[in-house]
């Protein structure tokens, strides 16, 4: 069996031209150390220079993946430029010489290809530039309203230092460990995992870079999430290590920026943003949370936060708007008690703009270049 499937990958890989070479990829010499066992395990190095499109490696990834045999979670595929700066007789500064380690050149080695998890569906990263912007309340609901519309939806709470989602969602209790896999918890239709699930309540975060990176990796790779449609990312507000150990830990889809109308919070979120840009993850739109509230009764319209801020933000970025939650009474008190207001009170305002932006994400997809498709929508 080892054979055949192996055979079947080669063939699957010989079927892919590179156009600049007028050649298939074996035949090129860019697939090296190709390995293949029984239990539908593949890995190899793809050797990418730098005038090749990147799109071979994700036409090869979505051959492999579509063979019979092939485990699309053991899927390991190492994308090298070989003619990049570590293999120049001389090196630029902050590069190893040849045959020198990056700890022997006294340098930090460069960042980990990101794997892929198809099982997670689309990964969606929430974040925003500063915190108290109920970017927490957003992430929650946005999945709530994903799962109402029969969606398998996963959270992962990133916010190691003020994780919320626990509280969002009204649960608290250790998640199970069987067979050495975490076992997220589940509230509203939503599977969840957060360390505010793991640690004490009254824990300091303190936390550096390389535990952080750990502790992400860990969600993603050990806990039991099953098969997803949409797997939403709380990350924590700025653009720290969590943000970054995201992204090279993982393929992310998309993110979606959350800010209030006020100037100081649309600076902090264009800074957000622009981090996305750098490390090539497409932001999906804003959503601008704390919107002015009209109320129903006596019909007078509340801007506590101000407005417009956040469709000056996504004119600035060249993305779309897509939604203005407004800040109406009692949706902090429901988030504190761990009631959605799309579960609570699905009519009111506020819960019918999350609906709508749950909507627009599913049904648009606002993925720019996205590979992963909406599973079911």
């Amino acid at each position: 069996m080892t054979e055949s499937l192996a055979a079947r990958v080669s063939a699957a890989l010989a079927r892919i031209r590179n156009p600049r070479v007028n050649n298939d990829l074996l035949s090129a010499g860019m697939v090296r150390d190709l390995v293949v066992s029984d239990d539908g395990k593949v890995a190899f190095t793809f050797l990418l220079p730098r005038e090749d499109p990147a799109t071979l490696v994700r036409d090869a990834r979505v051959a492999i993946r579509a063979l019979d045999g092939v485990n699309p979670q053991e899927l390991r595929i190492s994308v090298v430029d070989p003619g990049g700066p570590a293999r120049s007789t001389h090196p630029p500064p902050g590069q190893p010489a040849p045959g020198q380690t990056h700890g022997q050149a006294g340098m930090v080695p460069p960042p980990p290809t990101p794997m892929d998890y198809p099982n997670l569906g689309r990964i969606i990263a929430v974040s925003s530039g500063k915190g108290g912007v109920g970017k927490s309340t957003v992430s929650a609901n946005l999945a709530v309203a994903l799962a109402q519309k029969g969606h398998r939806v996963g959270v992962m709470d990133a916010d190691v230092y003020g994780p919320n989602i626990p509280r969002m969602f009204g649960v608290f209790e250790k998640p199970p460990v069987v067979k050495g896999r975490i076992q997220p918890l589940l509230a509203w239709g939503v599977k969840l995992m957060s360390l505010g699930l793991l640690v004490d309540r009254d824990a300091a975060a303190i936390w550096r870079g390389p535990i952080i990176m750990k502790i992400v990796q860990q969600f993603l790779r050990d806990v039991e999430w099953g098969d997803l449609d949409y797997f939403i990312v709380d990350l924590p507000p700025g653009t720290g290590d969590a943000q970054l150990s995201l992204v090279q830990s993982c393929q992310v889809a998309t993110a979606v920026i959350v800010t209030t109308p006020q100037e100081v919070a649309v600076g902090d979120a264009l800074r957000g943003a622009k981090m996305f840009e750098k490390v090539n993850v497409p932001v999906a739109g804003i959503v601008e949370n704390m919107s002015p509230y009209t109320d129903a009764t006596t019909g007078v319209r509340l801007a506590m936060f101000g407005e417009g801020g956040g469709q000056r933000l996504a004119e600035e970025l060249s993305v779309p708007l897509l939604g203005q939650v407004p800040l109406q009474p009692g949706l902090a008190d429901l988030a504190d008690r761990g009631k959605p207001i799309v579960v609570s009170e699905p009519d009111s305002a506020a819960a019918q703009a999350l609906i709508r932006i749950a909507a627009r994400l599913a049904s648009e997809g606002v993925v720019r270049g996205a590979a992963l498709p909406i599973l079911r929508g």
